[in-house]
């Protein structure tokens, strides 16, 4: 079953690469796609993953990174999340593999 999160701030692959690289370390997510253009994530757990707790810790890291859930944060926090947002994408350009 397909976890998909909503997320505001998505800019780029740099975005797209901090992202996936932040929620493959949670266990229990064997895979991430992210949809750049739909401002999407979607997370492949492993069978044995309980899905409700998985989102929310997704939408947590998510927030962490500057990438929160649409609809989550307003004001200051949405201000904030968008500043770490370009920490994030810049991380992730350096770190880009691809």
């Amino acid at each position: 079953m397909t976890i998909e999160i909503a997320v505001e701030n998505i800019k780029c692959g740099g975005c797209a690469n901090s992202i996936r690289n932040q929620l493959l370390k949670l266990e229990g997510v064997e895979q991430v796609e992210v949809d750049i253009e739909r401002g999407a994530v979607s997370l492949e757990p492993v069978q044995s993953a309980s899905i409700e707790p998985l989102r929310e810790q997704a939408a947590a890291s998510l927030l962490a990174l500057g990438y929160p859930q649409v609809g989550s944060v307003e004001g200051l926090r949405a201000t904030g999340a968008k500043a770490k947002s370009f920490v994030s994408c810049a991380v992730g350009k350096i770190t880009d593999k691809h």
